[in-house]
């Protein structure tokens, strides 16, 4: 396996932040869910699952676990993206739905209100670390 200078930089700059916040986390990407945002997997029409907060998404595949994942609550912390796309601080998003499309674009999926926290580019994909919480 031969490892670029960019892919050493990356994956330096994931342990430093990791030290730093104290928070380990796994590493994947994030995108965009655009609405409608229901009927969902999780709660079919129900608005009660949006939660409070205004963040939620839905996940890959590998995440989901068979509906096993409604209801997750995952803090997610943008690391990189295009154009330096990442903005500062983190979020909590709760899982409502199973990705629409296949393959999925990314890990999560953020509804708007919460991708935006994390990205001043609504059509980059970014890289994240999140952790279950």
């Amino acid at each position: 396996m031969k490892l670029t200078l960019s892919s050493l930089c990356m994956l330096f700059s994931i342990w430093l932040w990791s030290r730093m916040t104290g928070v380990l986390g796994d590493v994947g990407t994030a995108a965009l869910y655009r609405p409608p945002y229901l009927p969902t997997r999780c709660s079919g029409y129900s608005e009660e699952q949006l939660p409070e907060n205004g963040y939620f998404a839905s996940v890959s595949e590998g995440l989901w676990n068979n509906g096993a994942a409604c209801g997750r609550q995952y803090q997610v912390y943008c690391i990189s993206g295009p154009h330096r796309s990442c903005k500062n601080g983190d979020i909590i998003a709760t899982v409502v739905d199973l990705c629409r499309k296949s393959p999925c674009p990314a890990t999560l999926v953020l509804n708007d209100r919460a991708f935006s926290e994390l990205s001043k580019s609504p059509r980059a994909t970014i890289n994240i670390e999140y952790a279950q919480i």
